[in-house]
This record gives structure tokens, C-alpha cells and sequence, in this order.
């Protein structure tokens, strides 16, 4: 229980070490969005794990002791209980960074919105088989409450890297005139 409380108030310091390890290879234009970037870091894993505890965890559990009957009773220990909770906090917390780190991708040159746009059907897939595999217990609504997050976060993105990204096609900057040529 430690560990993830020191994990979650320590994010804006692990995000700012992340941030100064990077930062040396950059230009001065570019070393400016350090702030926004530990504040924009921390207030997502910090809201992911929120979303997870509050919103998901309540059916998962729910799920997990659902099977009581006459004969069967649910007895869970408080360590199968904290790492389900653990689980789901540290999940939610990594994949509400998606549209933050969809905008470092952009600004790489990496991805740009028309591919993101072109490959939405394959995001789809690989989203939900991330939810598959992240979730912790085996049913679909716990599955979709996290699918569902992560295609609301892509779009996010997507929007991000159009406000944000580098503007240009393939990772290099183009100017108007040379988008008219073409």
C-alpha cells in the first residue's frame, strides 16, 4: 500500500526526472514545455488511477464476489483485494499517458493525424486486446470499461496531435507553398 501511495504522490518528481533525462538532448524551444509536460503527466496518471478506483474497481470487485450462493461463499484476503486494486490503479494510470505520449510520437515525426486517422480500425483492435490483457478479471464489461477509456482517449489524442504535433508530413516540417506544389 506503501508503494502505490509513494508512486502516486511521487509522480510529479518521476515525471520531472523523466523530463531532465530527455531534456539535455533537446533545443531551448523545445526544453520550454517542461512544466506543461510534468503537470500534463502527473494530472493524467493521477486521474487514470482515479477513473480505475472509482469507476472500474467497484464492478470488478462486484464480478469477483458475485459468484456467493448457498454453497459457495467468497472469502478474499486483503492481499487478493490490494492487488486487484494495484492492478487497476497502475493500469488506468499508464494508459491515460496515451495522449501525451502520442504527442511526444508527433512531435518525433513518428505519427501525424492522417495516420492516425488511416489506422482508427486497427487502434480499435489493439486497444481492446490491451484491455484484454490489462483487466484482471475475465469478463467483458470490465474489459469494455477499460476499451471504452482507451478509444475516448485515442481520439483525445488525435485531436492532441493536431492542436500540438509537428506539422508536416512523414516528420518533416513543410510550408504551405510546398503542400500547393504537391
Amino acid at each position: 500500500m506503501a508503494l502505490v501511495c509513494g508512486l502516486l504522490s511521487a509522480s510529479p518528481f518521476i515525471f520531472s526526472q523523466i523530463w531532465r533525462f530527455v531534456a539535455p538532448g533537446l533545443f531551448r524551444h523545445e526544453k520550454r514545455i517542461a512544466i506543461p509536460f510534468i503537470f500534463l503527466s502527473s494530472f493524467c496518471f493521477v486521474g487514470g488511477a482515479a477513473f480505475g478506483y472509482f469507476v472500474v474497481f467497484p464492478p470488478a470487485f462486484r464480478f469477483l464476489v458475485g459468484y456467493n450462493n448457498e454453497f459457495l461463499t467468497s472469502l478474499p484476503a486483503i492481499s487478493e483485494y490490494f492487488s486487484l486494486a494495484t492492478r487497476l490503479l497502475l493500469a488506468f494510470g499508464v494508459i491515460f499517458e496515451m495522449p501525451i505520449f502520442m504527442v511526444f510520437l508527433s512531435k518525433m515525426g513518428v505519427v501525424n493525424v492522417s495516420f492516425l486517422n488511416r489506422n482508427r480500425k486497427y487502434a480499435i483492435l489493439i486497444n481492446f486486446v490491451i484491455a484484454a490483457i490489462l483487466t484482471p478479471t475475465p469478463d467483458i464489461v470490465n474489459q469494455m470499461m477499460m476499451g471504452v477509456p482507451l478509444m475516448v482517449l485515442y481520439e483525445i489524442s488525435v485531436v492532441a496531435v493536431w492542436l500540438f504535433g509537428r506539422k508536416g508530413f512523414g516528420g518533416f516540417e513543410v510550408s504551405e507553398k510546398e503542400v500547393e506544389k504537391v
